[in-house]
């Protein structure tokens, strides 16, 4: 295998010694968990709040289907995984300022390591929109099922914080940016099972945490310790960050949004005054 520079060649070599070190701990997974989706979605909550699940590791960041490409083996990326995860929760869990630490749970430590994953969600979205067939591609190079996470938050408020405080600098570029990662998880939707692929609406999780997070640990297989859930509630914001309010939406851009948020049921029920 070439690979595209020396770091990643690197990367390959320590990887295989990490998967060797960690060889026990790596044989009991039984599925992968991957995000897709978009940027300032509720990613980082989401798999912080998984990481804290005694049966789980979560990393934060790590492009699995990058990996895959390079033809990393299934035991090399579920150790890159794991040294992930026991790096951010070292660090705090803290992503863009904010701490994602749950109290007294598990980040960077598990109990019985059963499923494994990564929240890249924006990355996976991008480059299933150039290349769905990777999405089929994964599992294989797994050897494990794999479960699509789906964070979806309202579009609106989604493209004002990429405007706001993402990389973009105006609204019609968000738009655009929001719109390729729609394609990428759409796309998705196509190549995978129903039941491999959960739909998790950010407002839902805010709204009824508790059968929110029982309703994802039954989609990955697992228990919900009541522990796990009122840890991870006590983290939650009391109500959704309305960022749509503090950004300059002309009516142009709203019905445009709107008219490519009619073409997916999972925005049924979205709008710019809901």
């Amino acid at each position: 295998m070439r690979y595209p520079d020396l770091r990643l060649a690197r990367r390959h070599i320590a990887s295989a010694l990490g998967a060797r070190r960690q060889r026990a701990a790596i044989a009991s997974v039984e599925s992968v968990a991957l995000f897709v989706g978009y940027r300032r979605s509720g990613h980082s909550l989401v798999g912080a709040l998984l990481d804290a699940h005694p049966d789980v590791a979560m990393a934060h960041g790590l492009d699995v289907l990058y990996l895959v490409r390079y033809r990393f083996s299934r035991a090399q990326i579920f150790s890159q995984i794991l040294d992930n995860v026991r790096e951010r929760a070292a660090e705090g869990r803290v992503v863009t300022g904010y701490s994602y630490a749950v109290p007294g749970q598990w980040q960077g430590r598990h109990r019985s390591l059963r499923v494994v994953g990564s929240t890249r969600g924006g990355a996976t979205a991008r480059t299933l929109a150039r290349r769905p067939e990777l999405a089929s591609r994964v599992s294989e190079r797994l050897g494990v099922p794999v479960r699509w996470i789906h964070v979806v938050r309202n579009p609106f408020d989604n493209i004002s914080t990429l405007a706001l405080r993402g990389r973009r600098t105006d609204l019609d570029s968000a738009i655009d940016d929001y719109f390729r990662l729609l394609d990428g998880a759409a796309k998705l939707r196509g190549r995978v099972s129903a039941e491999d692929l959960l739909d998790l609406h950010s407002e839902a999780l805010i709204a009824d945490p508790a059968a929110t997070l029982r309703g994802l640990a039954s989609f990955l297989g697992l228990e919900a310790p009541e522990e796990w859930v009122a840890a991870c509630a006590s983290i939650l914001f009391d109500s959704p960050n309305r960022t749509r309010a503090d950004a300059p939406w002309t009516p142009a851009q709203i019905e445009r949004v709107s008219k490519e948020m009619a073409r997916h049921e999972f925005l049924a029920g979205y709008d710019f005054d809901s």
